[in-house]
């Protein structure tokens, strides 16, 4: 894996290229990206390096953590992330130092992580994308109901996996292989082409692409 930043999900909005055309982007907010801790093989038997990201009052910070964050030298954070790197990668960066938009260009692809957003408790139609049926012609009030879930009397059950109502999003997701539009500089903001996971407002990593060389 390779260092990448964690952002905040600003909104949605577009911008046109030279010829006119219209591209839909997602705002995504990746300031203040601090090294909170450095992993090596000879302490931790791997190399990764962890990053903060957002902020926290010193009320909401247990201890542990608070000495995690005053060893570091850096202000509480409210994500903490872990990315997993090589020696080179690790190296480029220091204790207490920040991460910047640096690291991504334009035309990038990248993978952005986050957290969908949460449906609760719905049926089986919407939650798993299934037909409805028919909504005349004898259908008496059965128009969104998922059908038959069982067999005959043998097995005489419903076997564990059934897809059925429940609970609906609210669940990781990662996006692959979006195209970077824009870097703002100055305001640390990264402008991605098409739709990523989450809520406005919501948590997420960006990282380059896994299969963008594939």
């Amino acid at each position: 894996m390779s260092l990448g930043l964690v952002g905040r999900k600003i909104g949605m909005t577009r911008v046109f290229t030279e010829d006119g055309t219209s591209v839909p982007v997602t705002v995504v907010d990746v300031s203040n990206n601090r090294v909170t801790q450095i992993k090596t093989p000879a302490t931790d038997g791997y190399t990764a390096v962890q990053v903060a990201f957002g902020t926290r009052r010193k009320s909401r910070v247990t201890q542990p953590l608070a000495g995690h964050y005053a060893k570091a030298g850096v202000a509480a954070g409210r994500v903490l992330k872990e990315f997993t790197v090589t020696g080179e990668d690790a190296a480029k960066v220091s204790l207490g130092g920040a991460v910047g938009i640096d690291l991504f260009q334009v035309g990038q692809m990248v993978d952005v992580t986050g957290t969908t957003q949460g449906k609760g408790f719905t049926g089986a139609i919407k939650r798993h994308h299934f037909s409805s049926n028919r909504a005349t012609h004898g259908n008496s009030r059965s128009h969104n109901s998922p059908g038959s879930i069982g067999q005959n009397q043998d097995p005489g059950r419903v076997f564990p996996g059934k897809r059925m109502a429940g609970h609906y999003g609210a669940v990781k997701r990662t996006t692959q292989n979006l195209e970077i539009v824009r870097v703002d500089t100055e305001r640390q903001l990264l402008l991605i082409k098409g739709a990523v996971p989450g809520s406005k407002g919501g948590d997420l990593i960006v990282r380059p692409s896994v299969k963008a060389g594939a």
